[in-house]
C-alpha cells in the first residue's frame, strides 16, 4: 500500500496533516514530554495466512469440479482432435494453480485480510511493529525518557500507545490504552484527523500533569504524523 493510497483511505489531506502537527506542538508546549505519531499501512505482510486461505479456496474449487469430470472431457473432445490421458489431470492442476494465484491476490483486499487473519496474530503483529518503530524512531532517546509513541496500523484498525520508561513509572498503561481505544474507534468511524487530535490532546493533558514544561523545553522529536507505507 503506497503512502498516497494510505492517506486517501484515511481521508488525510495536507491541511489535516498540518492540523495534527499543530496539535502536537500545542500539547508539547505544556509539557517536557514528547509525542510522536506514526501511521502504518499494515504491521505485517501476513503472506502465510493469505496463501493458506488461497489454498483452501483452491481446494474447494477442486472438489466442486470433480463431479464434472465427464462434462469437462466432453468439452475437450468437442474442440480438440485428440484428448490424451493427461488432459483431465492437467486441467485440474492448472485450474487449481490459477485458483491459488487469484485467491492470493484477492485475499490481499484489506477487509478479507482482517477476516482471515486470526485476531491474536494481528494483535501480536501490531504490538511488535509499534515497538520496532518506537526503537527505530528514537522515541526512547529523549533526555528525561519522557517520550510516547501513538502508533496506528490501518489494516488491523488497531492503535498502540507506548510510553518510555520515565513516563511508565508515573502513568499506568491502562490510561494510555483508554486513549488508544478511543482513537481506534474514531478511525473505524472515518474520523481520522479528529481522532488523532483528540488523542494528542488527551496525551498532552496526562503528560502536562506529570511532566510540566519548564523554561528549557527543547523539541526532541518530530511533531508531524509519520506515514509508514510499504
Amino acid at each position: 500500500m503506497t503512502t498516497g493510497y494510505l492517506l486517501k483511505k484515511t481521508n488525510l489531506s495536507d491541511k489535516e496533516l498540518d492540523e495534527i502537527k499543530a496539535a502536537v506542538k500545542k500539547a508539547e508546549s505544556r509539557t517536557s514530554g514528547e509525542i510522536a505519531l506514526a501511521l502504518a499501512a499494515e504491521s505485517d505482510t501476513y503472506s502465510f495466512w493469505e496463501l493458506l486461505a488461497a489454498n483452501y479456496v483452491a481446494a474447494g474449487i477442486f472438489v466442486c469440479l470433480l463431479p464434472f469430470a465427464n462434462e469437462i472431457l466432453g468439452l475437450y473432445r468437442k474442440f480438440l482432435w485428440y484428448v490424451s490421458d493427461w488432459t483431465l489431470p492437467a486441467f485440474y492442476g492448472i485450474a487449481t494453480l490459477a485458483a491459488i494465484v487469484l485467491g492470493f491476490f484477492i485475499m490481499n483486499i484489506p477487509v478479507l485480510d482482517r477476516m482471515i487473519i486470526p485476531k491474536k496474530i494481528q494483535d501480536k503483529a501490531v504490538t511488535a511493529r509499534a515497538f520496532r518503530h518506537f526503537s527505530e524512531s528514537g522515541v526512547y532517546e529523549t533526555g528525561e525518557h519522557s517520550g510516547i509513541l501513538i502508533f496506528v496500523s490501518y489494516l488491523e484498525r488497531q492503535v498502540r500507545i507506548i510510553a518510555d520508561s520515565g513516563i511508565a513509572e508515573k502513568i499506568p498503561q491502562d490510561l494510555w490504552n483508554i486513549i488508544a481505544d478511543d482513537l481506534a474507534g474514531g478511525l473505524k468511524d472515518g474520523n481520522t484527523k479528529d481522532g488523532f487530535i483528540a488523542a494528542v490532546e488527551k496525551c498532552g493533558d496526562l503528560l502536562a500533569e506529570h511532566f510540566p514544561g519548564g523554561k528549557d523545553n527543547p523539541n526532541e522529536l518530530a511533531d508531524g504524523l509519520v506515514i509508514l507505507g510499504e
